[in-house]
């Protein structure tokens, strides 16, 4: 049997909505049933997230209910952080230019655009 702090330390996936009609946000583990949270800010909801899945864990241990181990799909050796794009030449120009603009490198620029892009996704119900 794992301890708090191992089981903590674990990468188990958090998911982070918007709340679009109250405003603020929610979180919620996956792979915890039930272990969810809200928060006015981003900020707020991952510190909320934190001390949910502490708590979720420790009532878990408590009461003797099984705690599966993260999904993995999220195993973070499973991912090295790079991957190729081929793009159109006029996107690229354009990407390149507007990162000069901005006075950061083309990789930043990009990686700002997904990251801002990425964080407004909310998945459809009934996909995946």
């Amino acid at each position: 049997m794992r301890t708090i702090e191992e089981y903590m330390a674990l990468p188990y996936r958090m998911e982070i909505v918007p709340d679009v009609e109250e405003g603020g946000f929610t979180a919620w583990y996956p792979d915890l049933p039930g272990c969810l949270t809200c928060a006015e800010t981003l900020e707020g909801v991952i510190a909320n997230a934190q001390d949910a899945k502490r708590a979720w864990l420790e009532a878990a241990l408590a009461e003797g209910t099984e705690i599966v181990e993260p999904s993995r799909e999220m195993v973070p050796s499973d991912y090295s952080g790079q991957f190729k794009l081929r793009l159109p030449r006029s996107l690229h120009r354009s990407l390149s230019m507007h990162a000069r603009q901005e006075g950061i490198s083309m990789n930043q620029y990009c990686l700002y655009l997904l990251a801002k892009n990425d964080a407004g996704y909310i998945p459809q119900k009934g996909r995946a």
